[in-house]
């Protein structure tokens, strides 16, 4: 017996919280035209994901914009849902949420993200400043290390080089070029450490550039 896919109750609930994240992002200039998407778990076993639509400005969306997508990201159609197109990044999402066991993946698309993945392709090392405690590590003597990796279009290829570079301490990776991957255990907190992780990428920047003193350069 195949097993019982996701209630429209719970499919539309998703979309909606899915929907407001979405607006927070994109009032932040971090969802820009239609990039990015969100994600969050409906449930475990079998995997199954709410993930933003595809193509759609990401300030705009409503909750039926919303596509439901099993565990390769393929996907579902689920009875009283509409049938939308979900990113083309959705396979990477159900990835992520396999690997760490998070219950919502936020991809946002920040120029302090890119910029970092740039500079520093071996990963962005942080340490010794207090908004570390927003990925729930120590604000001082604790060295982390956010893992790059480098971008494809092909999501499979994509999913292993974050399997290879996952880091279970750390709730993020940059894509160089692309952005950032970022996950919680609710939507919530995805977005906390969404937030916690563009701001260390910008002061590490501001600290390589000479224009914030800081105790501690970047190896």
């Amino acid at each position: 017996m195949s097993a019982p896919l996701p209630d429209r109750s719970d499919v539309l609930a998703a979309g909606a919280r899915l929907a407001a994240e979405a607006a927070r992002f994109n009032a932040l200039g971090w969802m820009r035209a239609t990039a990015g998407n969100l994600s969050e778990v409906l449930q475990r076993d079998p995997l199954f994901l709410a993930i933003t639509a595809s193509g759609l400005d990401k300030g705009e969306l409503e909750p039926h914009d919303v596509a439901v997508v099993g565990d390769g990201g393929t996907g579902v159609d689920v009875p009283g849902v509409d049938t939308v197109r979900p990113s083309a990044e959705a396979g990477l999402h159900a990835r992520v949420a396999a690997l760490t066991g998070a219950g919502a993946v936020v991809h946002v698309h920040t120029l302090n993200a890119v910029e970092a993945a740039h500079r520093w392709p071996d990963g962005v090392v942080l340490r010794d400043v207090e908004m570390l405690k927003s990925i729930g590590r120590r604000a001082h003597d604790d060295v982390v290390r956010v893992p790059v990796i480098a971008n494809s279009q092909d999501m499979g290829e994509l999913g292993d080089r974050f399997e290879a570079a996952y880091d279970r301490d750390i709730p993020g990776v940059i894509v160089a070029g692309h952005g950032s991957y970022v996950w919680g255990a609710d939507l919530q907190q995805a977005r906390w450490h969404t937030e916690g992780l563009d701001w260390l990428f910008g002061y590490a920047l501001r600290i390589a550039s000479g224009v914030t003193d800081g105790a501690w350069h970047q190896p």
